[in-house]
C-alpha cells in the first residue's frame, strides 16, 4: 500500500479547491442571472432610493 506524501495531499487539496471555487462561481452566476429572479434585484437596487426624502442637510430628521 503506497502511503500519501505531503506532495500528493497538498495537490489533491489545490485542486479539490479549485473545482470547488470554480463550481461555486458558477452557482453564483446561475443564481444572480435566472429570469425570476429578476424583480427581487431590481426591488433591492431601487429601494435604497425609496426612504430618501431629499439630500443630506446635517441636521436631524424630524
Amino acid at each position: 500500500m503506497m502511503g500519501l506524501s505531503h506532495d500528493m495531499v497538498v495537490g489533491i487539496a489545490k485542486s479539490f479547491g479549485l473545482f470547488y471555487l470554480i463550481a461555486l462561481s458558477i452557482g453564483i452566476c446561475l443564481y444572480a442571472f435566472w429570469p425570476r429572479n429578476r424583480s427581487r434585484f431590481n426591488r433591492a437596487k431601487y429601494s435604497i432610493l425609496d426612504d430618501e426624502n431629499g439630500p443630506l442637510t446635517g441636521e436631524e430628521p424630524r
